[in-house]
C-alpha cells in the first residue's frame, strides 16, 4: 500500500497539542477564555509576512531607481535589452500560439449548461438515481476467510468487504474534495457478479450518497440516439462538460462486457454495443486530478469481454459474490422486519438461510415479494407466517451454481489485480514458511542443548 496522505495531518496535529497544550494546566480556565499570548505569537507571523511585503516592494522600487540612474549613463544597453524583451515577446507568441492549438475544440461554445443539462434530460443520458443508502446494501463480514486461505483456498470477498470498497473508490473521492485530491486517483470501477447480487443498487446508493448527477451510457440506452462518428463525439462531450460543470458526477455503463465484446451476437448488431470501445480510453484520460467524476460500469459475464481492452479502461475491479449463510440470515431477518411479520416458531429463519444457498438478494426479495401479499399479512394473527410458504417462489427461480462462480474466479484471477492479488499472496505464504522453518530449526537446537546437558549430569 502506497503511504498515506492524510498521516502527516495527524503528526502535525499530535506535535502541535504535545507543544502546546499538554504541559499547560487549564483546570483554573473553567469558562475557556482565550490566552492572549497565544494569538500574538500566532498573528506575529503574518504580520511579519505583511511586513516583509511591503519591504521587498519598496526595495524593488529602490532597484528599479538604481538601474534608471545606471541606464542613464550607459544608454546602449537600454537599446539592446529593448531588441532582447521584443524577442521574448515574439517568443511568447509563438509559444501561445501552439499551446492553443492543442486546446480541444469547444462544440458546445454557443450553448449554456441549462440547456445541454436540459438535452441529456430528455434524451435518457441524465437520469435520476434511486434513493438507496448504502448502507441498505445488507451484508456480514467472512470471518472463515483466514481460515480457508490456510487451507490454501481463495475465498471470494464478502458482502461486506463490497460495501467498504464502494466506500473506499467510490464515495469517499466523490464525496469530499479534500480526499479526492489526496488520495489515490480513481478514474473508473468495474462492479462485476452473477445477476440479483446489488451491482445496480450499489450503483444508485454511491449516487444518492454522494449527491452525484448519473450518466447513463449503456449500450441499450445508447441504441438509435446520436449516430454517426460526429454524433458520438458531441454526445460525449456534451456529457463530459456537464459532468465537470455540475460535480460530483457518474457516468455508467450497464452491460460493460458489451462495449468490448470479442464477437457482437447476432440479435444485438442494430444495437451496434462496441460504439464507446474507441472513445472510451480516451475519456478515462479526459479525467483529471481536479474533477469529481467517476466512470462505472457493471457486468453479469464479463468473460464474454477482450480482458485486455476492459482492463486498459476499468483499473479497479469489483467482485461480487453471492451472499454466503450469515449475510442470507440477516437479510430475511431485515426484509421481513420492515414489511411488519410476526416472528414466531413456525418461522425458522436458520433453515431458510439454508436452503437459499445459492439464491442471490434478488431472488430472496422477489419471493418475500411474491408472498408477503397485503391479504396474507392480514391474516398473519389467524394463521402465523411458515418457512414453507418461501419455497415455491424459490423453487420458480434458477440459483448460482458453483460452476458459475468458479468461472468468475478464474476470470478475476486472469486480471491485472487478481494477478497482484497472487502475487502478494505467494510472498506471503514463503515469509510464513520461512519463519516456520526457522522456529523448528530453533526448536531442534534447544532440544540438542538439552539433551547434551543431560548427559553431563548422568
Amino acid at each position: 500500500m502506497s503511504p498515506s496522505n492524510f498521516l502527516p495531518t495527524v503528526v502535525e496535529g499530535a506535535k502541535i497539542y504535545r507543544e502546546v497544550w499538554q504541559a499547560r494546566d487549564e483546570g483554573q480556565n473553567f469558562h475557556q477564555h482565550f490566552d492572549p499570548e497565544l494569538v500574538r505569537e500566532e498573528k506575529r507571523m503574518e504580520v511579519e509576512v505583511e511586513v516583509r511585503v511591503q519591504v521587498d516592494e519598496l526595495m524593488r522600487q529602490e532597484l528599479k531607481n538604481l538601474k534608471l540612474v545606471v541606464d542613464r549613463d550607459k544608454g546602449n544597453k537600454k537599446k539592446k535589452g529593448k531588441k532582447s524583451n521584443k524577442k521574448k515577446k515574439k517568443k511568447a507568441k509563438k509559444s501561445g500560439k501552439k499551446k492553443k492549438k492543442k486546446k480541444e475544440k469547444d462544440l458546445t461554445a454557443d450553448r449554456t449548461t441549462e440547456s445541454i443539462y436540459e438535452e441529456l434530460v430528455l434524451e435518457g443520458i441524465l437520469i435520476q438515481p434511486m434513493t438507496v443508502k448504502l448502507c441498505d446494501y445488507l451484508g456480514e463480514y467472512s470471518y472463515l476467510g483466514t481460515s480457508l486461505r490456510q487451507a490454501d483456498i481463495e475465498p471470494m470477498p464478502s458482502l461486506s468487504d463490497v460495501r467498504q470498497l464502494i466506500a473506499l473508490y467510490g464515495v469517499l473521492p466523490l464525496g469530499s474534495q479534500c480526499v479526492h485530491e489526496r488520495g489515490p486517483l480513481i478514474r473508473s470501477v468495474l462492479l462485476a457478479g452473477p445477476s440479483g447480487v446489488g451491482k445496480r443498487m450499489l450503483l444508485h446508493a454511491l449516487c444518492t450518497e454522494t449527491g452525484a448527477n448519473l450518466f447513463n451510457l449503456s449500450p441499450a440506452n445508447l441504441a438509435g440516439k446520436y449516430p454517426g462518428r460526429s454524433g458520438l463525439q458531441y454526445l460525449l462531450h456534451m456529457v463530459l462538460k456537464v459532468a465537470r460543470q455540475l460535480q460530483p458526477s457518474v457516468i455508467w455503463i450497464g452491460d460493460a462486457e458489451k462495449t468490448f465484446y470479442k464477437k457482437v451476437p447476432k440479435p444485438e448488431k442494430e444495437m451496434e454495443p462496441k460504439r464507446l470501445k474507441k472513445d472510451l480510453p480516451k475519456v478515462i484520460k479526459s479525467i483529471k486530478a481536479e474533477d469529481r467524476v467517476l466512470l462505472v460500469g457493471t457486468s453479469r459475464r464479463p468473460f464474454d469481454a477482450d480482458l485486455k481492452a476492459l482492463c486498459k479502461v476499468y483499473k479497479k475491479i469489483i467482485l461480487i459474490p453471492r451472499p454466503d449463510y450469515a449475510s442470507r440470515l440477516n437479510l430475511w431477518k431485515e426484509l421481513l422486519r420492515v414489511r411488519g411479520v410476526q416472528f414466531s416458531s413456525s418461522l425458522d429463519l436458520s433453515s431458510l438461510a439454508k436452503v437459499t444457498d445459492g439464491y442471490t438478494q434478488g431472488h430472496i426479495l422477489q419471493a418475500v415479494r411474491s408472498v408477503l401479499t397485503s391479504q396474507r399479512l392480514s391474516r398473519q394473527t389467524k394463521k402465523p407466517l411458515a418457512a414453507l410458504e418461501f419455497i415455491p417462489p424459490l423453487a420458480r427461480q434458477d440459483p448460482i451454481y458453483k460452476e458459475e462462480e468458479e468461472a468468475f474466479k478464474s476470470w478475476y484471477s486472469r486480471t491485472p489485480m487478481g494477478k497482484r492479488r497472487a502475487r502478494a499472496r505467494k510472498a506471503f505464504q514463503e515469509v510464513a514458511e520461512l519463519k516456520k522453518g526457522k522456529k523448528k530449526h530453533g526448536k531442534g537446537l534447544k532440544t540438542t542443548a538439552e539433551a547434551k546437558g543431560k548427559k553431563k549430569k548422568k
